[in-house]
């Protein structure tokens, strides 16, 4: 009999996957609710935000958008460009200060086509990466193994984001 790793967590994306594709979009739909924690946004700029990806592929998984709503890059003003890639980079000193990563993966993912789990909301990736990471749990069953809950790691960003703002 093969062997079994539950993933209870993983029910709310698979359950709501339909819901998400036919209007809603957490890019919009969170945001525009004020309980940052319970919807894992960790920092709210002027044109953007930065959240904790809700099934991460590693501890520490963030996450920017811009507020609006579009799938296209060269919709993005200069204003929105800049304060995204800022962003990035201050998540990046956030993830370092909490979880002391090797190294990043950064990207966006363009369309369906390019992997975008929500292609009709440009959202960048920044996801910790450590030597020996990928071990043969990913390698041979695509399951990742995530050692720490949502909640831990929020409080522990959190922290990192508010420890990081002017005048603290």
């Amino acid at each position: 009999m093969p062997e079994r790793l539950a993933a209870p967590w993983r029910f709310e994306y698979v359950s709501t996957a339909d819901a998400q594709a036919k209007g809603g979009c957490i890019f919009v739909d969170l945001p525009a609710q004020s309980d940052d924690r319970r919807n894992l946004i960790l920092y709210r700029g002027r044109t953007a935000f930065v959240m904790l990806n809700a099934f991460p592929y590693t501890s520490g998984h963030l996450m920017v958008a811009p507020y609006k709503h579009t799938a296209r890059m060269d919709e993005l003003d200069d204003a929105e460009l800049l304060e995204i890639n800022q962003l990035v980079a201050r998540a990046m000193r956030w993830i370092e200060a909490v979880y002391k990563p090797e190294g990043f993966n950064v990207g966006v993912n363009l369309g369906q086509a390019g992997g975008a789990g929500i292609p009709t909301h440009l959202h960048w990736h920044i996801v910790p990466r450590w030597r020996g990471d990928t071990n043969f749990m990913t390698t041979v069953a695509d399951v990742r193994v995530i050692p720490q809950s949502l909640e831990s790691a929020y409080d522990h960003l959190k922290a990192a984001v508010d420890a990081d703002a002017p005048g603290a």
